[in-house]
């Protein structure tokens, strides 16, 4: 960085930041094993690892969330000891946890104030949100400081979290898996911000196990597997993302999965001329039309916010429809509640798997059983047969290679990827005819994601019907037989696999409809 970089007013100037032999351990895990890390100012350092490699652990030690068992943290050539987050704040270090840190009925203004020290004096809301104006204007952060929290979306929301560390003076920030919850228009936005955060001479960390984006945005990348540092390396021409898979997960990745030719049978799920309103009840799917097929794997493409959740919903009756219908097996299920469709044998990956997938604070044998959990053999009458529970249990954390330290575990204690394989393997266990996998891939590690793939292959092998919703084009185009585009909750044209590539795709996902030939 150039010595004549300014950081904006307000802000503590940190040059360079280092850990040096962090060592961290908990009960049966040894998170962090003697690791050593750096970033300076004007650069964008990516921490480049799989769910469980160590690098959140690390990056909370920095913030003072955790304090080291061995090691030191150097702040421009001096020692520092953060007991606190706050701590860590005065001394210039912020961080942008993947869980926002808002409370939902506050205003911006008032979430970004919260928790300031006064020293008694009445704080000035005005005079923040001032602040809060001029740090958006510098930043390119665009955000209304009046709306409440629960009006904004989850890109706003993220704006937010970083407009609260700059208001807080943040020189060095943290950005803990910042696009897992971002759609690729928000990820584009994200990624511009960070890049004019560095010009303005700031420290970035970038903790991503995607690697695409740890290629677009960083200067350096530090790839982290099992709790120690493989390598730190420049982001230069001679990297490429399956090098930088190598070096994450320890072996060749599979970028490409290996398809059986299609072997298709009867129609397993027909949707005929289907509309429904969104949450503020406008119609957000008109008259759509759709044919799945034992033993096909049929993509929905399209930009967020076109219909595809809303698809998602009605198909599982989560959502209802306000005409048309929907046939599994060639009945109508169109009034049938949640219960019955999934006796009727449909199975469903929801896109937000915390809040829609499982009941955090319960264990995976608990969420292993959420839609089985009255029938035999896993309860008596009015009783539980724990013994039968858990072998289930065990039983599917070792097929679908699920980690976790015992079945016990509350299911919030799992990384992404493992919380993705216990919906999967409780949905599958069932023997589904149908399975509706909404972004199935999103957030979780490249490990996972390969896996995550390979079963939905043999699925289809095993002639299910699969519904796959994803923003990946990859993704759709790796895995689809057929691909369906939705644009304005109308779909505009079905290709088969061969006729599809990224461009058409992408006109169409416009709304161009010249596009399908």
């Amino acid at each position: 960085m150039s010595p004549s970089t300014i950081l904006p007013s307000g802000h503590t100037r940190i040059d360079r930041a280092e850990m040096r032999g962090i060592v961290k351990r908990f009960p049966g895990v040894l998170a962090n094993d003697h690791v050593t890390f750096d970033v300076e100012a004007g650069e964008i350092h990516a921490l480049l690892g799989e769910n469980g490699a160590g690098k959140s652990t690390l990056m909370k030690i920095l913030y003072g969330l955790h304090r080291p068992d061995e090691g030191q943290i150097v702040l421009d050539g001096r020692e520092v000891t953060f007991h606190s987050p706050a701590a860590s704040l005065a001394a210039g270090i912020g961080m942008i946890h993947q869980h926002f840190m808002l409370v939902q009925t506050l205003t911006v203004t008032e979430n970004v104030a919260l928790g300031m020290n006064t020293n008694g004096v009445t704080l000035d809301l005005r005079g923040v949100r001032k602040r809060l104006l001029e740090i958006s204007e510098i930043y390119g952060l665009k955000i209304n400081p009046d709306a409440y929290i629960w009006q904004l979306s989850v890109g706003e929301q993220q704006r937010v979290e970083i407009i609260k560390a700059l208001y807080r003076g943040g020189a060095l920030i943290i950005l803990d898996e910042p696009t897992a919850v971002l759609t690729p228009q928000e990820v584009e936005e994200l990624s511009d911000t960070l890049k004019q955060m560095r010009e303005q001479g700031h420290a970035l960390i970038f903790i991503s196990h995607k690697l695409h984006e740890v290629r677009d945005l960083s200067d350096r990348i530090t790839v982290m597997r099992d709790g120690r540092v493989i390598d730190t390396i420049p982001n230069d021409d001679t990297v490429d993302r399956r090098k930088l898979a190598r070096m994450m997960v320890g072996r060749d990745v599979v970028f490409q999965p290996t398809k059986p030719p299609l072997s298709a049978g009867e129609v397993r799920l027909s949707v005929r001329s289907l509309s429904a309103d969104n949450d503020q009840g406008l119609l957000c799917l008109r008259d759509v039309s759709l044919d799945v097929r034992a033993g096909e794997i049929v993509g929905i493409a399209g930009v967020s916010g076109n219909g595809q959740r809303e698809l998602a919903e009605v198909i599982t009756g989560l959502r209802h429809a306000t005409s048309g219908d929907v046939a599994l097996g060639g009945k109508s299920i169109l009034h049938a509640p949640v219960a019955a469709r999934l006796e009727a044998g449909l199975a469903f990956i929801p896109e937000e798997r915390h809040r829609h997938g499982i009941i955090g604070a319960f264990s995976v044998a608990e969420n292993a059983i959420l839609q089985t959990h009255g029938r035999e053999p896993f309860s008596r009458g009015p009783f539980f047969n724990f013994g039968a529970i858990a072998r289930y249990s065990n039983d599917l954390i070792r097929r679908f290679n699920i980690k976790t330290p015992s079945a016990k575990t509350p299911a919030k204690n799992l990384s992404g990827g493992n919380i993705q394989k216990l919906i999967l393997a409780r949905e599958l266990s069932r023997s589904p005819s149908v399975l509706i996998a909404a972004q199935p891939t999103r957030g979780v590690d490249i490990s996972a994601t390969e896996y995550i793939h390979s079963v939905l292959i043999q699925q289809r092998s095993e002639g299910v019907a699969i519904v796959l919703i994803s923003e990946d084009l990859d993704e759709i185009l790796a895995l689809s037989d057929r691909i369906a585009v939705i644009y304005e909750g109308q779909i505009v044209g079905i290709l088969n696999r061969e006729e599809a590539d990224i461009e058409t795709l992408g006109l169409m996902m416009a709304g161009d409809t010249t596009a399908v030939s």
